[in-house]
């Protein structure tokens, strides 16, 4: 049975930073994509960021414009853990931050693609 199981969220104030993990169990998750994603109260879950295996132009990470720059992707396959690093944060970025596998390795932005989910981290962000 598959199973991810995220953490590190919290409250912190305007500008700081906070590194989300994501566990995963059930099988082996090196040749899937994992991807972030957030849902805010009263709004639909958007896309946050996502590491292929696949590269397209040497890069295997997608991101949201609404990140880029402050938020890094990265994964240890031999740990099946996916990290979202995310620094200089805004009050904007308060929500629940859930991660999910795609077992395309390509890669994608689209959440309907993603097959597995977590319950998912609540990060809070002050002014």
């Amino acid at each position: 049975q598959v199973q991810l199981v995220e953490s590190g969220g919290g409250l912190v104030q305007a500008g700081g930073s906070l590194r989300l993990s994501c566990a995963a169990s059930g099988r082996t998750f090196s040749s899937y994509t994992m991807g972030w994603f957030r849902q805010a109260p009263g709004k639909e879950r958007e896309f946050v960021a996502a590491i292929a295996v696949i590269y397209w132009s040497g890069d295997n990470t997608y991101y949201a414009d609404s990140v880029k720059g402050r938020f890094t992707i990265s994964r240890d396959n031999a740990k099946n853990t996916v990290y979202l690093q995310m620094n200089s944060l805004k009050p904007d970025d308060t929500a629940v931050y859930y991660c999910a596998v795609d077992t395309n390795p390509i890669g994608t932005r689209r959440a309907y693609e993603y097959d597995y989910w977590g319950q998912g981290t609540q990060v809070t962000v002050s002014s």
